[in-house]
């Protein structure tokens, strides 16, 4: 029987939910709840160019099989932001995420480091999947984070979303 995308993700030993800078936690604790959906903060500007985590954590709740919300931490375990694992829901078969940082700990690198822990994430539990990403069209600064990680615009739309593909 073949393993859940969540459970795929799961199974990878706890040191690969870490990097350098940034490790990743799946929520499991009502704090990690809390915190996710109303502590960590956005400006409200990027607020219209993310999901919330609340929205992100109900779609986990209603298919755990393929979703895996995580915080990000520093290394000392302070949470600083929200990660969404996922199956791709677009057009063909891939994996991907979605996230953001607090605005009062973005410029420190965790966003990076948190795509990059990302990427090698999802490489491992699924070597044969692509990576897709939506973006709204106006997130330059997302847009920028892809394509310095290796992603390219591809010919396809997620809704009104522009998409990105490894």
């Amino acid at each position: 029987m073949s393993r859940t995308f969540s459970e795929e993700l799961s199974g990878l030993p706890a040191d690969a939910f870490q990097n350098d800078l940034v490790r990743l936690r799946p929520i499991r604790a009502e704090a990690d709840l809390a915190y996710a959906i109303f502590d960590c903060q956005l400006t409200k500007e990027q607020q219209e160019l993310v999901n919330p985590a609340g929205f992100s954590i109900g779609r986990a709740y209603l298919n755990p099989d393929d979703n895996l919300p995580c915080l990000v931490c520093t290394q000392e375990g302070r949470p600083i932001g929200f990660i969404h694992f996922l199956r791709w829901l677009g057009e063909g078969s891939a994996v991907s995420w979605s996230f953001y940082i607090d605005h009062r700990e973005q410029g420190c690198g965790y966003g990076k480091a948190a795509a990059q822990l990302a990427v090698r994430l999802l490489k491992t539990a699924f070597p044969d999947e692509p990576i897709k990403l939506s973006t709204e069209t106006n997130n330059e600064k997302a847009q920028a984070l892809y394509r310095a990680l290796g992603f390219r615009q591809l010919d396809e739309r997620d809704g009104d979303d522009l998409v990105f593909g490894l």
